[in-house]
């Protein structure tokens, strides 16, 4: 089993920053990606940011050149949003989830239990 552990939401001003964590723990497991999802009151859950094993980045149109996704480079079981000139809109309840492979070519998500991020006009 894997665990994730979010922290570091809250509530900002519009233009602040924010830094969110998820630290992965469990028993040994081989990570295909890790990343973060977002759910906005009334909407579906999309993605923000995502980095793979090999460090390759994805980001939604919405964050781009805002948000940055980094992992820890001791520990490639925690990883990073940093936030900046943060909107309204970007208000949701955020979740971090790992993509574990499970065996060559079959990979199984888990997710974090999210963590709240509100941005104030």
């Amino acid at each position: 089993q894997v665990q994730l552990v979010e922290s570091g939401g809250g509530l900002v001003q519009a233009g602040g920053s924010l830094i969110l964590s998820c630290a992965a723990s469990g028993s040994s497991f081989s990570i295909n990606g890790m990343g973060w999802y977002r759910q906005a009151p009334g909407k579906q859950r999309e993605l923000v940011a995502t980095i793979t094993s090999g460090g390759r980045t994805n980001y939604a149109d919405a964050v781009k050149g805002r948000f940055t996704i980094s992992r820890d480079n001791a520990k490639n079981t925690v990883v990073y949003l940093q936030m900046n000139s943060l909107k309204p809109e970007d208000t949701a309840v955020y979740y971090c989830y790992l993509d574990r492979i499970v065996v060559p070519g079959r990979t199984y998500d888990y997710w974090g239990q999210g963590t709240q991020v509100t941005v104030s006009s």
